[in-house]
């Protein structure tokens, strides 16, 4: 199948290049105004997002949009029998380019929402564009980290390995020193 689709990752990080505590949770910690603007905007245009099984989206809009879940409960691609706009994808077991197909998308804004593992996952598929967001006064001492990776590294390192580099930080809130970066192929 031929796809005409970008591929970007969205993420916000601590300080210390955590995404979630140690529950593995995103803390209220690290949503902010500006960035989660950003996020949802990206979502609103996106064809599909995809997400493990702590990543789903929240909002009201959640269940309406398309999604590719995660998992190994399937043997390779299966519609959700709880949402009829979501498909479980085990990449073990068919290709993204299937995944991609099972869902009837071709085309459009591909939306990684993490977590860690699909973010290390997608390294390998290829970003067209990450979106790393820090919020530099916060820390999670022993939380999970944006690219879970050996060994342990900050997620600009691991962008950069991957082929990444970093465009213009924006400051999206500065009482909270929270930024945006856009890492392009």
């Amino acid at each position: 199948m031929a796809r005409n689709v970008s591929i970007e990752g969205f993420v916000i990080v601590s300080a210390d290049g955590m995404l979630a505590d140690a529950n593995g949770v995103m803390p209220r910690a690290l949503m902010f105004e500006d960035d989660q603007k950003f996020f949802f905007g990206a979502l609103a245009r996106a064809a599909i997002s995809v997400h493990g099984r702590f990543s789903k989206e929240q909002d009201a809009g959640s269940p309406l949009r398309k999604r590719l879940w995660v998992t190994h409960r399937v043997p390779a691609v299966a519609p959700d029998p709880a949402n009829a706009n979501a498909w479980m994808w085990n990449p073990d077991g068919a290709s993204f380019d299937q995944a991609l197909q099972a869902a009837g998308v071709s085309e459009g804004l591909v939306a990684v929402v993490g977590g860690g593992r699909v973010f290390r996952l997608f390294l390998s598929i290829g970003y067209d564009a990450f979106h790393l967001s820090r919020a530099g006064r916060v820390r999670l001492p022993g939380g999970r980290l944006a690219f879970p990776v050996e060994p342990l590294k900050p997620p600009e390192e691991v962008l950069r390995e991957a082929g990444l580099t970093p465009g213009p930080t924006q400051l999206l809130d500065a009482t909270n020193d929270v930024t945006l970066t856009t890492w392009r192929r």
